[in-house]
């Protein structure tokens, strides 16, 4: 018997049968770089040959850039991706070395379910994984692609990682087959139309929708670079940003990071909050960035916050709040959700984030104060542009609580409320507020603040 003969062959075999994943690995990492593990682990089924070549799941080491990184890809071309014990054990020897060597993981994801015939076996298998990526969550980064069509338990890998990504024509993810959830709900919709990035866009599932793996690729490294607690050269240090002082925008806001520098996370989900990586005179940090003319919090803007707070804050990252914001959403559908448990469990974030500069670019009024502003919260430097609001209310509503009784029309107590009472200089005088700057200059504040926060 020819040995090498036989493992020459059963090695192309289970190439073949991957051919497809394999294409998208080698479009993720540097030419040459895939290493691979457990490549002739299989398991054993009553209604499935044993033995089906590479189990449905790909694992190994790769570089992006030099980066090193594991990899865990599922192949739906064999056995439909079907989740198998064998195939779980793989992916959990997988996150074992990611864990020993502190290196980040990369799922690539499809998969039609757990595989028939493998009963409990299987989802013992599927409690190890995904116990595993919880676990390693907050002490390395975690990357999710759904690289085709993810159905059932394994789905819930896309909730634990800190980053997902969709791609456009391809992804689609459901935590029930897309038929049965049609059926159930009495729609007539496709798997895109419930499961693809534009089904999902309240879901907070969908870091990134991009067209290929190899835009997956760049956007990778951008985050590992973002995260990076290196500092890095800079000749961006002093840029002004004139365009602050007639419009404190987030398009303007953003301009105060370093060029090339900027990721934006999860811009489908509650998008009048801006949650980016990026440096500010080479320096990483995570900043939240409120849009338009006041944000008013839900639960959903909330929960976006804080679990975005939460991964600055494993990655040790300094937070950077751009205020504006006018309170809570005064209306029933965010009077009876989970808008109060998730401030509750934003606060305990907060607490927790030990670096965080707020930069009080429009309103922060009521809550928008109390949360993202207040010293008492633990922020570290607190800056207001000198056209911002800061106010225990807004509008009308504010100036007719504060000078009750006083015979004088709407407008004219609103003119009085604003100049009077929520002029940010009321809130410098007794020390709440570090300074009132110029908006323009704004950068050049924010880096002096995250020099001294520097380890």
């Amino acid at each position: 018997m020819d040995k090498i003969r036989m493992l020459q062959d059963r090695r192309s075999a289970v190439k073949s049968a991957g051919k497809s994943v394999r294409a998208d690995i080698a479009a993720l990492c540097d030419e040459g770089s895939f290493v691979e593990l457990s490549t002739f682990s299989f398991s054993k089924s009553e209604l499935f040959p044993e033995g089906a070549a590479g189990e449905g799941v790909v694992a190994g080491f790769i570089t992006i850039d030099g980066y090193p990184f594991c990899v865990v890809a599922q192949n739906g071309e064999v056995l439909g991706g079907g989740v198998s014990e064998a195939g779980c054990k793989k992916i959990a020897k997988c996150l074992s070395g990611a864990e020993k060597s502190n290196t980040p993981v990369i799922y690539m994801l499809s998969s039609k379910g757990v595989r028939i015939g493998e009963g409990v076996n299987a989802l013992e298998g599927l409690a190890e994984v995904l116990l595993k990526a919880a676990q390693l969550k907050g002490s390395v980064l975690q990357f999710c692609i759904i690289d085709g069509e993810v159905y059932g338990q394994i789905a819930a890998l896309a909730a634990i990682c800190d980053f997902s990504f969709f791609i456009k024509n391809k992804s689609v993810l459901a935590e029930n087959s897309p038929l049965v959830l049609a059926a159930k709900s009495g729609v007539n919709a496709s798997a895109k139309e419930l499961g693809g990035a534009d089904g999902l866009k309240n879901a907070n599932l969908v870091a990134f929708n991009v067209d290929s793996v190899s835009e997956v690729r760049k956007k990778i490294l951008a985050i590992t670079s973002a995260v990076s607690p290196a500092v890095v050269d800079c000749d961006e240090m002093n840029t002004v940003v004139e365009a602050l002082n007639s419009t404190p925008s987030a398009e303007n806001l953003l301009k105060l990071f370093d060029g090339g520098s900027l990721v934006e996370v999860g811009s489908l989900y509650s998008p009048e909050v801006k949650c980016v990586l990026g440096r500010m005179g080479g320096i990483s940090c995570a900043a939240i960035i409120f849009g338009g003319d006041g944000v008013l919090l839900d639960a959903a803007k909330v929960r976006k916050i804080k679990d975005f707070a939460e991964l600055a804050c494993c990655r040790e990252l300094p937070l950077v709040f751009f205020v504006n914001c006018a309170g809570l959403r005064p209306d029933i559908a965010t009077h009876d959700s989970l808008v109060l448990k998730e401030i509750a469990e934003l606060i305990n974030v907060l607490d927790c984030c030990d670096k965080k500069v707020s930069v009080i670019s429009g309103k922060a009024v009521g809550l928008g104060y109390t949360l993202f502003a207040a010293k008492s919260m633990g922020y570290d430097y607190t800056f207001a542009f000198a056209t911002a609001k800061v106010a225990l209310f807004d509008g009308v509503q504010g100036a007719e609580i504060e000078f009750a009784g006083e015979n004088v029309g709407k407008e004219m107590l609103e003119k009085r409320y604003s100049e009077e009472t929520s002029d940010p200089v009321n809130a410098a005088r007794n020390g709440y507020i570090d300074n009132i700057i110029e908006p323009a200059f704004a950068k050049q504040y924010i880096v002096a603040c995250l020099q001294t926060l520097l380890p």
